[in-house]
């Protein structure tokens, strides 16, 4: 009888791609602006896009504090 392989292969899309870039550029023991470099550097576009999301946070809050 022939040997039949029954492990399943590691299957990724898009977003569990980005969740596993996430968790190997910001894990370990080193500093955080270097955590965010290589984070940056691996993906560009996600990287912009998350400071876009933040700045548009910001702004919306201090938006929110003029009286």
């Amino acid at each position: 009888m022939a040997d039949i392989d029954t492990t399943t292969a590691e299957v990724h899309n898009a977003k569990t791609a980005l969740t596993d870039d996430i968790r190997t550029h910001f894990a370990g023991d080193a500093p955080l602006t270097e955590k965010a470099k290589s984070f940056a550097k691996a993906r560009p576009f996600a990287s912009f896009a998350l400071l876009g999301v933040a700045a548009m946070a910001v702004l919306g809050t201090l938006r929110g504090s003029r009286q």
